[in-house]
């Protein structure tokens, strides 16, 4: 396992790299730079635009930006916030929590779908499968910031139960401020958890240690437990690692209409004001947060499933 991990630990570190070049390039290239959401606010004159632009480092030719910009981040120095005036990751660690917070809580119920998924395959084909198979075809049908904004109307806007979605609200309100946004975003881990977790079961239950099992005298809730589930997360597993950077980074769309001042939020605060270093030192997180969840995806495989070997 430690030759897996160490070459898994070059292989990240390389494509951080390319991703981390291509995210400069990309975001340097692209027209209207900052200077555009600087002439938008007032008392700003051109003189005092090129006077940041010096100060900035933007004038610099773009070989030359780019080596000082690698050198200063792989020392997670990734500059001044152009909007902020402070170094991005004090005000990226401002909004972690609260993105933390919505993450975690979308990812609990988004494990709701596990049960789901083995409740469905248990019952196939009898009104549990087919209640189950409905939500889930509704749910991936229904785009998040529309179900997003019908919550909104209906819920607080029409009968008042929850607040409109300002903010975090105080602690004794927390719960109410963060269960619907929670909701949406979890959605959407409930649906995929419970596909693949039925399709996974529905073939280890056609398998030959399965019928052995029963064979053997087994009661179906010993078949399931012993026999089905462990071999039937491997999927999940895979969903589980894939939905780590959702955790880090929250949701921009669903931040942004429930007002969840989260990663997400200043992502897209960041893109609309071109905020060079703090965009850059986002995708940046982001992306070792999403090496990191496929890793430890990976490396859980050996422990719920023993036939899987590292090399």
């Amino acid at each position: 396992m430690r030759d897996f991990v160490i070459r898994r630990l070059i292989q990240s570190a390389l494509l951080l790299w390319v991703v981390m070049s291509l995210t400069f390039v990309l975001v340097r290239l692209t027209p209207g730079g900052p200077e555009a959401a600087m002439l938008e606010q007032p008392n700003i004159e051109p003189a005092d635009v090129e006077r940041l632009r010096e100060r900035f480092g933007l004038n610099d030719p773009l070989p030359v930006a780019y080596v000082k910009w690698l050198g200063n981040a792989v020392r997670l120095d990734f500059g001044r916030s152009y909007h902020y005036l402070r170094p991005p990751l004090d005000v990226m660690g401002e909004r972690l929590w609260p993105t933390v917070q919505l993450g975690a809580t979308a990812y609990a119920i988004g494990l709701l779908g596990i049960p789901l998924g083995v409740l469905a395959a248990l019952h196939r084909g009898r009104w549990p499968d087919l209640g189950i198979r409905v939500f889930t075809v509704v749910g991936d049908a229904a785009p998040n910031w529309w179900m997003a904004l019908v919550i909104i109307v209906v819920l607080a806007n029409l009968t008042g139960w929850f607040p409109q979605g300002q903010g975090r609200g105080s602690p004794g309100t927390w719960f109410l401020h963060i269960i619907i946004p929670a909701l949406i975003l979890g959605l959407g881990g409930v649906v995929a958890f419970a596909r693949y977790t039925r399709s996974q079961v529905l073939e280890v239950l056609g398998q030959d240690h399965v019928r052995t099992a029963r064979a053997k005298g087994l009661t179906e809730g010993a078949v399931a437990r012993r026999h089905v589930l462990r071999n039937a997360l491997t999927p999940a597993i895979t969903l589980l690692g894939g939905l780590l950077p959702v955790l880090i980074s929250g949701a921009a769309i669903t931040e942004a209409i429930f007002n969840w001042p989260g990663m997400g939020r200043l992502f897209l605060e960041a893109a609309l004001t071109r905020d060079y270093p703090l965009l850059l030192a986002i995708v940046t997180m982001l992306t070792l947060a999403t090496l990191l969840g496929t890793l430890l995806a990976d490396l859980l495989y050996g422990f719920v499933d023993p036939r899987v070997r590292y090399r």
